[in-house]
């Protein structure tokens, strides 16, 4: 019993391992496009920030103070280290659909390579075929002159005999 559920639990920890790898670049993919989308997100919301930062005047008479335009400032250098993290992210995210392009384009090419093999195996065996029914019609063709060889000298060794019997009986009468 303890072995068949251990044979079990290896045949689930297999079988989840190999689906696991086949949609690994799926899901890394996805991953990453979820952070991305997030990381815009944030953007949005820091952008917005900066936008009533530019809109909000503390100072007298309505007039914007050194604090308000460094707080625009760090608010928009935020931004900028925003923008420089979601440009690297698309690159590794550009990266993923490459490898996942090359990899559809090189399992392409192997099944046009295999296809290619296969149709060259077929053709060679056709003729292989070809060949030896060819062969084999020669033989009967053969077979059957050796057949008719044969008959022809049966009938000729029959004629001998039967010519050598009329002169050896017409001698003795």
């Amino acid at each position: 019993m303890k072995i068949l559920v251990f044979f079990v639990f290896c045949f689930t920890v297999v079988s989840t391992a190999s689906f696991a790898l086949q949609d690994t670049d799926s899901l890394m993919y996805e991953l990453q496009r979820t952070k991305i989308n997030s990381m815009l997100d944030s953007r949005s919301l820091k952008f917005g920030q900066y936008d009533f930062s530019l809109t909000n005047r503390t100072g007298f008479f309505g007039l914007k103070t050194k604090k308000d335009m460094q707080k625009s400032i760090n608010i928009l250098t935020e931004i900028i280290q925003t923008d420089n993290k979601i440009i690297k992210e698309t690159k590794t995210l550009l990266d993923y659909k490459n490898y996942q392009q090359e990899k559809v384009s090189s399992k392409s090419k192997e099944s046009e390579s295999r296809s290619l093999a296969y149709m060259r195996t077929l053709n060679k065996l056709q003729k292989e075929n070809e060949n030896i029914n060819s062969q084999i019609i020669e033989q009967k063709k053969d077979k059957n002159f050796f057949k008719n060889m044969t008959y022809a000298m049966g009938l000729v060794i029959l004629g001998f005999g039967l010519f050598a019997y009329r002169k050896i009986s017409s001698k003795k009468a």
